[in-house]
């Protein structure tokens, strides 16, 4: 598939929560950035991708991977607005903590494609089972469609990748909210039985 303006509008739809970036070219890179990611999978939507970690854990009972990217990107900028409310000398980049928030899983439509899926699990001494995590894509969609490297960072270092690296402050806060979004829907007995 290719990326067209039509994809871009759906992923537009998708993630509102990248108008609250400030920077006009951030925002449209974000945008850029899920539609390549789509456009190189069997996916025609963030929602059409499995809503779980990663393809072998347990699912959300209701809602989409829309939902989980979402959640997470509005848990990071409360989490961040709450701590510097109570520590004012917190500087954290707003809009990079957003637009990384937004893309710390544009690797997924690469990982959790069906067709890759089958393809490793035929010969996962080919190239791997998966070749490549969401981690280690995102790093490559983001640069390759010219999101700044604090925004790689972030796709790249906010699941156990990033326990190799030192984390940015803005990438701790989406680790944490990546997290906590599992866990506390896990807790709460709304993700299916593993």
């Amino acid at each position: 598939m290719a990326v067209t303006d039509s994809l871009r509008e759906r992923v537009r739809a998708e993630l509102p929560e990248a108008g609250e970036i400030v920077d006009p070219a951030l925002r449209e890179r974000v945008i850029e950035a899920w539609a390549t990611a789509l456009a190189g999978s069997s996916f025609e939507a963030i929602a059409d991708i499995r809503p779980s970690g990663n393809p072998d854990t347990p699912p959300l009972k209701t809602g989409t991977q829309t939902d989980h990217i979402r959640g997470v990107t509005r848990l990071a900028m409360r989490m961040a607005d709450e701590l510097v409310s109570m520590f004012p000398d917190l500087n954290f980049d707003r809009d990079i903590l957003i637009a990384g928030a937004l893309c710390h899983d544009v690797g997924k439509p690469w990982e959790f494609d069906p067709e890759n899926q089958a393809r490793w699990k035929r010969a996962p001494g080919a190239a791997g089972w998966p070749s490549i995590r969401h981690p280690g894509y995102g790093v490559h969609v983001c640069l390759s469609v010219g999101l700044p490297e604090a925004v790689a960072h972030i796709a790249g270092g906010h699941s156990g990748e990033g326990e190799l690296v030192v984390r940015s402050l803005e990438n701790t806060i989406v680790n944490a909210a990546d997290y906590a979004f599992w866990r506390v829907l896990r807790a709460g007995g709304l993700l299916e039985d593993e």
